[in-house]
């Protein structure tokens, strides 16, 4: 075995790390080294140049370190990275395994496929969960290998990737396992399409991160525990000092993304600061981080936790810099969820415990218990409409006349609610009652469906809640229905009113809300926040209308040179680098 002092594997180290740079300057001067013959040489032929220049240095000086047995070993090349359509984006995908368990990673905000694998434990982890699972990995649009986005993407557009890339591979019902941010997205998915999903898996997640927004970063974290703790009790209120972690680390992210600097926060073990400033570079750009971390930081899935019906594992490291208590309260409010809690301060499963958190998520995916009954329950959004003063323009304009508006607006209905990917129910006389996947949806029909019925002399008013509902043969139920429907009563002339889970469920849609207080709904327990649709977006300088509008550059916008010829090893020959990472000492890692 290789028994060297921690000091020259140190060395060691170093001296790969030194090394690997020089290939990486090789593959420099072979990009830019004028070609000797008659022709210049294309841009292809130059980055091969490029890439045979860095990995053959690479290979050579390799093989000096250490002894043979301290030289990698692997179960299996990386899989390949193909692509899934979603829309009209591209999706980087990668899917192995033997296992009988379908099983989808929606990972945290940042994510690079084949980067990943040079990292030994990110490799030794998905390897034992390829023995019991078939294991679909997917860089989410706008971050790792898929393409980038002209503008932050919805819950709902994130929820509907993960069902593209299954798709793209065939799997009919799949386990859907969330890290950190991935965790809402995966809810979001589990709740809106339950017959897709098989189990669902938490690590490090949360529901709402209250009292991390931009605008609190600068507040004394003594202050912002007390102002949370009344809204979400002692037991899941972070510490001050947890908040305090999360705002430094925030702050850094919004100033120093590239530096390897917020990545330490997540993942403390980790020697090497440069070689996290790589990862971060080449994962996303400055721009695509803030805007999809100021997202997450005011995304609010609480209200959808109850109405999931898929088993549940819920995992969270006891000093993970994601607050435990933001696990502690999934597993309390998500129906029948199991809780594990480990010891560790990383943000990853495969740096913290993963032999007790495989051998959990194996007995949870592949123990006895059994199959949950077919659902017939699943969350979609609610829209209501109703024409104002129906039976005053009845008496003014006639009976027939009045039949033809109703007709026309009955086909209006019919049109923008197919156009905007809902489903009308039925129609309630003057009105109807309509379904969508998504909150957006509903509000952009709502929208269309006013600005059309003005033109026919008419005003209409809406009212949209999201929620579980029952899903019947030609009809819809439960609680949802009936909040929406109350909602629709207290909208006035003109109006699209809105619950709140709405407005939590649209960050970064560009849409502008009025607050109209808190209000009883008939027949419906507890007191609910309203809110209006502001016919003109979101208002200039708004939080919203700043995220909506912020610019997320694609990664290479921030990527050295360097980094670039990483990513050529690390697509080709991985095991250099999970070499390199081999013989750096952890630090501090439980």
């Amino acid at each position: 075995m290789y028994s060297s002092s921690r000091e020259e594997v140190v060395g060691v180290f170093d001296a790969f790390e030194a090394d690997l740079d020089r290939a990486l300057q090789l593959s420099f001067d072979a990009l830019t080294t004028p070609s000797t013959a008659a022709e210049p040489i294309s841009a292809r032929q130059s980055s091969r140049r490029a890439e045979m220049a860095a990995l053959s240095y690479a290979r050579a000086r390799c093989s000096g370190y250490g002894t043979a047995s301290a030289r990698p070993h692997y179960a299996h090349a990386m899989a390949e990275t193909s692509y899934a359509k979603c829309g009209d984006l591209s999706l980087a995908y990668q899917v192995f395994g033997d296992g009988p368990v379908e099983l989808v990673f929606v990972g945290p905000m940042v994510t690079h496929i084949e980067l990943f694998w040079t990292l030994p434990e990110f490799k030794a982890f998905f390897d034992q969960l390829a023995t019991f699972c078939r294991v679909l990995l997917f860089d989410k649009a706008g971050v790792g290998l898929s393409d980038p986005i002209p503008k932050v993407r919805l819950l709902e557009d994130r929820a509907a990737e993960i069902e593209a890339v299954m798709d793209a591979v065939g799997f009919a019902k799949a386990a859907v396992f969330g890290m950190s941010e991935g965790g809402p997205q995966a809810i979001m998915f589990a709740a809106k399409r339950p017959e897709r999903t098989r189990a669902l898996i938490l690590y490090g997640s949360f529901a709402a991160l209250p009292g991390a927004s931009w605008d609190d970063l600068d507040r004394d974290p003594a202050e912002l525990r007390a102002r949370l703790v009344p809204e979400l009790g002692d037991d899941y209120t972070p510490s001050t000092k947890q908040i305090g972690r999360m705002q430094e680390m925030v702050r850094g992210a919004r100033s120093g993304w590239g530096s390897g600097a917020t990545a330490k926060w997540w993942f403390p073990s980790v020697r090497s600061v440069r070689q996290l400033g790589m990862v971060e570079r080449m994962c996303a750009s400055p721009g695509m981080l803030r805007a999809t971390m100021e997202s997450s930081l005011r995304i609010d899935v609480r209200p959808v936790l109850p109405t999931l019906s898929a088993p549940t594992l819920v995992i969270n490291a006891r000093e993970d810099l994601m607050p435990v208590q933001c696990g502690r309260y999934l597993a309390d409010h998500i129906p029948g969820a199991r809780w594990l809690e480990v010891d560790g301060a990383e943000h990853a499963p495969w740096f913290t415990e993963p032999d007790k958190i495989l051998t959990a998520i194996e007995e949870f995916l592949t123990g006895s218990h059994a199959a949950p009954a077919q659902s017939h329950r699943a969350l979609r959004t609610v829209l209501f409409t109703d024409i104002v003063a129906s039976t005053q323009h009845a008496a003014a304009t006639g009976d027939e006349r009045w039949r033809a508006v109703l007709h026309r607006f009955g086909e209006i209905t019919a049109e923008f609610t197919q156009r905007f990917g809902g489903t009308v129910v039925k129609s309630t006389g003057d009105g109807h009652l309509a379904t969508f996947d998504g909150p957006t949806q509903a509000i952009r029909c709502a929208e269309a469906l006013r600005a059309d019925a003005e033109t026919l002399g008419i005003e209409i008013r809406a009212g949209i809640h999201t929620g579980e509902c029952e899903l019947l043969d030609a009809d819809i139920g439960g609680l949802a229905v009936h909040i929406a429907a109350r909602i629709l009563g207290h909208a006035g002339a003109g109006e699209i009113l809105v619950s709140r889970t709405v407005r939590d469920l649209v960050v970064g849609s560009g849409t502008g809300f009025e607050d109209r207080g808190s209000v009883e709904l008939r027949g419906v327990p507890g007191t609910w926040q309203l809110l209006a649709v502001e016919r003109d977006g979101a208002r200039v300088g708004s939080a919203e209308a700043e995220l909506a509008s912020m610019p997320t550059p694609g990664r290479r916008a921030a990527m050295r040179r360097s980094d670039r010829a990483v990513e050529v090893i690390a697509r080709r020959t991985p095991w250099i680098l999970r070499g390199m990472a081999r013989l750096a000492p952890a630090t501090g890692r439980r």
